[in-house]
């Protein structure tokens, strides 16, 4: 062990400050209001620009990569793998040399992160690679953010540290600077989706955000300033306040990396949950990392601001009520769903935040600290968004993580290290917990009682609730609640089980058997995506390669190919087809012999479920499909001009359609492909966008085109027949208006809503709008 120095007492270097008029003053000013206000604007201003490159620049990805949600959910390893590097430089720096020198390091390596500003694609980045793009993106981030990014992201410590020795009366305790830095995110993320990308637009927002960069970069020579003038008497001061503090010992720092661990890689498979059903779009990343950062503000203080017993209890109940919740397979119960989710995420990253505060070292390790703090996030956000989708072919990982928070709760892990004879006990909860396990679904079973919607889960979740009420009081409550936990989330939910799963960058697919056993289905989430008769009412099998689902033959969609056809028909011609979204391949047997049919799918995943023996479709009617991989939008803008009759947009991530695909710019491409009398359609079937509405505000923006929303109006029929809505547009006046010939044709509901466009799109109008919908429906 190496033994440390002997340090100055205080009084003595006290006394050396006050032999100087000039000293004393400096410490008396630096001691002020002044000082405070100083850093802690900065420290805001950092947090605020930090914060808003992140959703700013995502979203300036997102067409490039078909609109994933796993667009997100890498950049939030980005995001936290270059948070790391630049907490690991601020720690690094400040071990290396006097503080007084630091600064001019920094101010230089902000300099250098101009030759990446203003914030845009780099001209080399411009398409990916066919497949799927983890690495190409994490390049991608790199290239065009990586050096500011990182150097934003130091600021926090390092003003922390630089404070730490200004000689201020309230540097013994920095630590309320990083709440600060968490209220400036925090307004960041929720002032991106609601004023900033509205108000101003992309491209407007990268030339703020350089001029806001320039500001910083001010404030920190200003704040650093204070430290500087400093540095022979004051900083002095602050080293003897905190010498005596021991270096953390390993155990602590792995507690550290743990507790930051869990809340990010929840935060990253949270937000994929939630953006694969609605929208991969700003508002529904941002909200999700606002709560994260609002747990930080409301528990990074001396007081509690929520009563740690109230809020374990809470913890407790919003855990199992999500994942009751969960296993649900009904998808009427998404919002209810989502609102849980939400109380169990924000819950945990209270409690697993509130547990990391208490665990808080001395200001002399304030930049260790929030190293290994950054550590754990990184190895989160690589868990989530990278491990896990190699691991499970479901985002089991939700589930799972929402199981181990509650090793988060204080004194979980604490059995450990105490008496020899309480591992005995936690054996017995283990022991009766399994016991629970297997007699209850047989019990249930005797009883007559069936879980077919929740499967096992509420048998699990029970016997877990139990056991925790049980040993309440006793020393293994925490870990023994943190394995059971564990035992009802690896039997859970029985949807993990319904069929085969493959997982992709672009979502979750399976194929699975309807309930009578007549249709394969296609499903992707949490949504129908086709589906094709295998066996006749009867139960034998048949060969029936009549599409069904959304493209039965009296569809919209299958309307719209027999009309253009017909006008076809009468000049001799085949005609050319357009098919955005492959699905299970039922559009191909729309076709017929000497019509040439090209269909856009960006998942690799999908085209080899379509060609499986599932689907016999393409097999059957074009066994040489013509298939262009990659995003609709970038493949298709290298067809030539007015080369096709019909193009139909059918893309789909679960319930969401790519927002990119539905701006005034891609209806304008659309438009530009289309021959003259070519029809667009567009299938817009959704349970929580109001999309007819945005549409409607849209195509004003794309000139000499007209449009009309085509609603099925028969109901649903099982597999067989499920009703849709589509919006089918034309440059040509008279071929456009044959659609108000067929059944469900209207004009477009006009709705004051806000257009999409590649530079800004709203989310939360549309979401409104279809809430209101559903309740005057309901």
């Amino acid at each position: 062990m190496t033994e440390h120095p002997p340090v100055p007492d205080d009084t003595v270097a006290l006394r050396a400050l006050r032999r100087s008029p000039r000293r004393a003053g400096l410490l008396a000013g630096a001691g002020g209001r002044a000082t405070v206000a100083l850093f802690t604007a900065t420290t805001f201003l950092s947090a605020l620009l930090l914060f808003s490159i992140q959703p700013m620049f995502a979203k300036m990805v997102l067409p490039l990569l078909g609109g994933s949600p796993s667009v997100w959910a890498v950049a939030l390893l980005f995001f936290q793998g270059a948070l790391l590097a630049g907490y690991g430089y601020a720690h690094l720096l400040m071990r290396s040399m006097p503080a007084g020198r630091t600064g001019f390091v920094h101010l230089a390596l902000c300099l250098a992160a101009f030759i990446s500003l203003p914030v845009g694609i780099p001209a080399a980045w411009q398409e990916p690679p066919a497949g799927e793009p983890y690495l190409w993106q994490l390049g991608l981030f790199t290239v065009a953010i990586g050096l500011p990014f990182a150097a934003v992201a130091a600021n926090a410590p390092l003003l922390q540290a630089w404070f730490a020795r200004t000689g201020n009366a309230q540097s013994a305790d920095p630590y309320f600077l990083y709440a600060a830095s968490n209220l400036g995110s925090l307004l960041a993320l929720l002032g991106y989706p609601f004023v900033l990308e509205p108000v101003f637009g992309l491209k407007a927002l990268g030339t703020m955000w350089t001029a806001g960069f320039v500001a910083l970069l001010a404030a920190l020579a200003l704040s650093f300033s204070r430290v500087w003038r400093m540095a022979d008497g004051a900083a002095a001061v602050g080293a003897v306040r905190s010498s005596a503090a021991a270096a953390p010992a390993w155990q602590e720092r792995l507690e550290w990396v743990g507790l930051a661990f869990v809340p990010s890689a929840l935060l990253v498979a949270f937000t994929t949950h939630v953006a694969t059903d609605v929208a991969s779009a700003p508002l529904i990343w941002v909200i999700p990392l606002a709560l994260y950062l609002l747990t930080f503000v409301i528990v990074f203080h001396e007081r509690a601001l929520v009563p740690p017993r109230l809020l374990l209890i809470v913890h407790l109940g919003a855990v199992i009520l999500a994942l009751l919740q969960l296993s649900q397979t009904r998808h009427e119960t998404w919002f209810l769903t989502a609102g849980l989710g939400i109380a169990a995420f924000f819950t945990s990253a209270l409690v697993a935040h509130r547990t990391l505060y208490e665990a808080r070292p001395e200001a002399e390790h304030l930049t260790e600290f929030y190293m290994w703090l950054s550590f754990g996030g990184a190895l989160g956000g690589l868990f989530a968004a990278l491990i896990a989708p190699k691991l499970f072919s479901e985002v089991f990982e939700y589930p799972l993580l929402l199981a181990l928070t509650m090793a988060c709760r204080p004194g979980a892990l604490a059995i450990l290290s105490r008496h020899r004879s309480e591992p005995m006990r936690l054996l017995l909860v283990l022991v009766l917990g399994i016991l629970l396990i297997l007699l209850l679904p047989w019990a249930a079973g005797k009883l007559g009682l069936t879980f077919r919607d929740w499967g096992p889960t509420p048998v699990l979740v029970l016997a877990f609730a139990a056991a925790m009420l049980a040993f309440w009081h006793q020393p293994p409550r925490q870990l023994a609640a943190a394995l059971l936990m564990f035992l009802a989330v690896v039997l859970l939910p029985s949807y993990v089980h319904r069929g085969a799963a493959e997982r992709s960058y672009f979502g979750v697919y399976r194929v699975i058997v309807s309930g009578d056993g007549q249709f394969n289905v296609l499903e992707h989430g949490t949504t129908l995506h086709g589906a094709q008769r295998v066996r006749g009412e009867d139960g034998e099998p048949v060969a029936d390669i009549t599409p069904v689902t959304y493209y039965y033959p009296q569809s919209p969609m299958a309307q719209a190919v027999r009309l253009v056809r017909n006008g076809l028909a009468a000049g001799g011609a085949k005609g050319r087809y357009g098919v955005i979204g492959l699905g299970a391949g039922s559009l191909a047997c729309h076709s017929e012999p000497d019509e040439a049919w090209r269909f856009y799918e960006i998942d690799p995943v999908v085209v080899a479920i379509a060609h499986s023996k599932h689907f016999t479709f393409l097999a059957n009617c074009q066994p040489k499909a013509d298939i262009m991989l990659g995003d609709a939008r970038l493949t298709l803008a290298k067809e030539q001009d007015a080369s096709f009759d019909l193009l139909i947009v059918d893309a789909f991530s679960s319930d969401a359609i790519p927002m990119h695909l539905l701006t005034a710019e891609a209806i304008g491409l659309y438009a530009g492909k289309l021959k003259e009398g070519g029809i667009g359609v567009l299938h817009i079937s959704n349970r929580y966008l109001d999309l007819e509405g945005v549409l409607e505000a849209t195509l004003r923006l794309v000139p000499g085109v007209k449009a009309f929303a085509v609603e099925d109006p028969k109901p649903d029929e099982g597999y067989a027949v499920t009703g849709s809505t589509v919006v089918v547009f034309s440059k040509d006046m008279e071929m456009a208006h044959r659609f108000l010939r067929i059944r469900g044709a209207r004009t477009l509901n006009i709705k004051d809503m806000r257009p999409w466009t590649d530079d800004a799109s709203d989310v939360l109008g549309p979401i409104l709008s279809q809430m209101r919908k559903l309740k005057m429906l309901n």
